[in-house]
Order: C-alpha cells, then structure tokens, then sequence
C-alpha cells in the first residue's frame, strides 16, 4: 500500500520523510498534535505518539456506526536534542484513512 504523503511545512528538516520521525534538534518543550482518519472501518484503532520507544499520549476511534472517525490528541512534551519522536498504530488499520490524518509539531520554547 502506498503512504505518501505531503509535507506543508519542515523547517529546518528535523521531520524525516522516509522514516515518518521528528528528530530534535535542541532541548526543549515540543507540542504536537494528531489527527488519525479511520475510513469505513468497523474496528477499533488506537494510535500512539511515541518518544524515544515509549508512548506517551494515545488516542482512540472505535464507533461501529460512523463512516468516518477520527483518533485525536496532543500534547507538551520536554526532549533533549537528538530524542525521536513518531506516531505509531497500535491497534487496527486505516484502511485508506491515513490521506486524511495529520501529524505536527514544533517548538514553544527552549531549555
């Protein structure tokens, strides 16, 4: 299946297209946000955003009776330079859903 997908906005190239990862480029407080699209889906997808290996804010979309539902949640997190952080689905597929779903982040202010 094919992801590809369009990248609105990447200063400073910290986002890596060809691995989906966000790698800091300082220490600091990040936010990010997510939106996860499941399409005519009637399974549950739970989708995670993870830091270093470890998931730290999660989100859910299980509705049974809607064509289309989002998993959505964001977050502050600190990182130390070089940390990675990525989306990643824990549970389910998105079944074509991906095209509709976003993923940010950016820096509110350095440590």
């Amino acid at each position: 299946m094919d992801y590809t997908f369009v990248i609105i906005v990447n200063v400073g190239s910290h986002f890596d297209p060809a691995t989906s990862i966000f790698v800091a480029p300082r220490k600091g407080v990040y936010s990010f946000s997510f939106h996860v699209v499941k399409v005519y889906n009637r399974q549950t997808i739970q989708v995670s955003l993870v830091l270093n290996g470890w998931p730290v804010i999660s989100a859910f979309a299980g509705d049974q009776d809607v064509t289309r539902e989002a998993a959505t949640n964001a977050g502050l997190v600190i990182m130390e330079r070089g940390d990675k952080a990525y989306l990643k689905l824990e549970r389910g597929n998105l079944m074509g859903g991906w095209k509709y779903s976003t993923f940010s982040g950016f820096l509110v202010f350095p440590l």
